[in-house]
């Protein structure tokens, strides 16, 4: 019997599939910890993966 394989997401080519990512903003804080931000990829939204949707399609 054929197993069947759900397609391979497709990966954001803007940022190849690494949507956030965590930036340091230099220094620390009173407790130690070092003070970071998350930036995400603006084409992807952060998940790394494109979603083609047709326009106009009824669901």
């Amino acid at each position: 019997m054929a197993q069947l394989i759900p397609p391979a997401p497709r990966i954001c080519p803007t940022c190849d599939g690494f949507a956030s990512v965590a930036v340091t903003l230099g220094g620390r804080d009173a407790r130690g910890h070092l003070r970071t931000i998350t930036a995400n990829c603006p084409a992807c939204k952060g998940t790394g993966t494109t979603r083609r949707t047709r326009e106009g399609a009824r669901a």
